[in-house]
């Protein structure tokens, strides 16, 4: 690239604590890029953030939505008339028919990041009228912008099928190739003994991530202990659970943690899990960021046997694959690793072969001529 090229991203979520959106930045930067991020925080409760780079919004979010979208809607137009760019990237759909109306105002292209299946979240799945809304959003602005980013195959032949479009690009959601510089010692942390094995929830904590399956299960596996790494609006009940199930002195529940720190508290755990439960068509899509985390972490990794998923385990042998309907199979399983040390050790020898190919940095070098080509 000669000229420099201006971009500007806005997402719906605080982009500091997005991975996705963090390698992006960087990347675009690299290639001589002028980027600027406009995101927004419901969670926090200071004032709102800027840098050069990145502008952070915070919203309340009270118990009338509408309120919270007018909101929203207002802050991002406002901004985005004032960002003047080559490129927009809208990375999610709640920033989709804002971001294409600017762009096409201003003859800039415009890309979609469809990081989920929107019309088919796992929590609309009870909700057929907003269900339908969103469809219907979607379905306009979708085949009024320039390329369709997705996160995974399935995703990319779904929304092309469903819309009658072509322009998709896959983006995977996978993390810079780096290793843990400081991990963070979780039994010292916690007064755990050496024998307890550590699992690792990485994550929003939202219905459907597998995360009440792992709470029943550790009545059954008194030697494993659950740290959770995210936040989300299902804590407390998560935390209620926990007490009610008589297993909370062994759940943890850490926070958000910065990308930058994030491997260091991933990498102190000894096993990985991404057991996303089929309740809707996005769910059984699932390739999420966490996995490729805890691989790029060194970590075994026990996913549900969803199509997505099951493919990069079985094809790096950094895992297992269960289906997680039956709750007892997720209790055999990791007593079966507690018990066989020798299996987790040939996990992780191959989770450190599969980072070396399964990293942002030749994702992105894959994806980079579609992005930037004029």
């Amino acid at each position: 690239m000669n000229a420099q090229k201006k971009v500007c991203i806005a997402f719906l979520g605080n982009a500091l604590h997005d991975s996705r959106i963090t390698n992006l930045k960087n990347s675009l930067k690299n290639d001589n890029c002028s980027v600027s991020v406009i995101s927004f925080d419901w969670f926090i409760t200071s004032q709102d953030y800027r840098d050069d780079e990145v502008a952070v919004f915070n919203l309340t979010k009270g118990s009338f939505s509408l309120i919270f979208y007018l909101q929203f809607a207002f802050v991002l137009l406002y901004e985005l008339l004032k960002c003047r760019a080559d490129i927009y990237f809208a990375e999610d759909l709640y920033t989709l028919p804002f971001v294409t109306i600017i762009a096409k105002i201003r003859r800039a292209k415009v890309f979609y990041n469809s990081r989920e299946l929107y019309s088919c979240l796992g929590g609309l799945r009870n909700r057929p009228q907003l269900q339908a809304l969103i469809t219907a959003i979607e379905k306009v602005f979708i085949k009024k912008v320039d390329l369709v980013l997705t996160t995974g195959e399935m995703d990319s032949a779904f929304l092309e099928k469903l819309y009658g479009i072509q322009n998709t690009l896959l983006i995977r959601n996978i993390p810079l190739y780096h290793t843990p510089t400081s991990k963070i010692d979780f039994r010292q942390k916690h007064n755990l003994p050496s024998e307890m094995k550590i699992l690792i929830y990485q994550g929003v904590m939202l219905e459907g991530r597998g995360i009440v399956p792992v709470l029943n299960a550790l009545t059954k596996l008194p030697n494993a202990a659950l740290i959770i790494l995210g936040d989300g609006q299902q804590k407390i009940n998560f935390q209620k659970l926990a007490e009610e199930l008589k297993v909370a002195d062994r759940v943890y529940f850490e926070g958000t943690i910065s990308q930058k720190e994030l491997i260091n508290y991933t990498a102190g755990g000894d096993i990985g899990l991404s057991l996303i439960e089929n309740i809707s068509v996005s769910y059984y899509h699932a390739l999420p960021n966490k996995m490729f985390e805890y691989i790029m972490a060194g970590l075994p990794v026990l996913v549900s046997d969803l199509p997505q998923m099951k493919k990069i385990i079985e094809t790096y042998q950094v895992g297992e694959c269960i289906k997680i309907e039956n709750e007892d199979i997720i209790v055999t399983t990791l007593n079966d690793w507690i018990d066989n040390p020798g299996k987790l050790e040939t996990y992780r020898v191959n989770c450190a072969k599969a980072a070396e190919e399964l990293n942002w940095q030749k994702e992105y070098e894959r994806a980079r001529v579609r992005l930037l080509e004029t």
